[in-house]
């Protein structure tokens, strides 16, 4: 895996090109705001016309990540459907696709504000989860405890070659680490704005996806 590998509150993790998190001690993947059914929501409620491969691509992914890394925990931190009508029409297509990756590993689904309720497609359903000293939950939280989340999808401008770029990106900092959206189909909050820049501690980074990630000073 080409990933970039960095300490969190004394434990050694991974961010991978994906967007995904890995944590080798524990086996375990995290991947954040899938949004699965995005395509199918706007177009429910008359929004553009979406091309119908998100739930496809996303899953490829994530699928590819188990396989890559033989997880044997996964942890889905929220946001995994695009609302609870989405889930409910497409949750035997995920559930098709995903039931032999999810065979034989633990899969927790983290409740999020788009999808509070859980989806009969096997594995856990909680509203959050903590696994050693760190907490996993959908939106960062004002505990002093170390935790992950996700919500904002966050991402970065960057100067490049003489031009501004923007990628999704992980933020870190002394005890928060928030996950960028897996999901297809997802926008992004810039760091820089007010929500990111005054959650985030000063010392923060920022791990742009790329491949490998590259780890920079949390732009503000």
């Amino acid at each position: 895996m080409n990933g970039l590998t960095f300490s969190f509150v004394d434990h050694t993790l991974t961010a991978l090109p994906s967007g995904a998190l890995w944590w080798p001690a524990e086996a375990t993947l995290v991947v954040s705001d899938l949004h699965l059914g995005k395509a199918e929501r706007m177009a429910r409620r008359g929004g553009p016309i979406l091309p119908p491969y998100e739930i496809q691509e996303t899953l490829d992914r994530l699928i590819a990540d188990c396989a890559a890394t033989g997880a044997k925990r996964v942890i889905c931190l929220g946001d995994s459907f695009d609302d609870l009508a989405a889930a409910q029409a497409t949750a035997q297509d995920v559930s098709d696709r995903l039931a032999p990756t999810m065979a034989g590993r633990q899969w927790i689904w983290i409740e999020g504000n788009h999808d509070p309720g859980p989806v009969g497609i096997g594995g856990e359903h909680l509203s959050e989860v903590k696994i050693s000293s760190i907490a996993f939950r959908h939106i960062a939280s004002e505990s002093s405890e170390a935790e992950v989340s996700g919500h904002y999808h966050p991402k970065a401008r960057v100067l490049a070659r003489g031009r501004t770029i923007t990628r999704p990106c992980f933020l870190v900092d002394d005890r928060r680490l928030i996950l960028p959206a897996f999901g297809t189909y997802t926008g992004g909050l810039h760091c820089d704005r007010p929500e990111l820049a005054s959650l985030m501690a000063p010392n923060a980074a920022a791990i742009l996806l790329a491949d490998p990630p590259v780890r920079i000073p949390m732009p503000r």
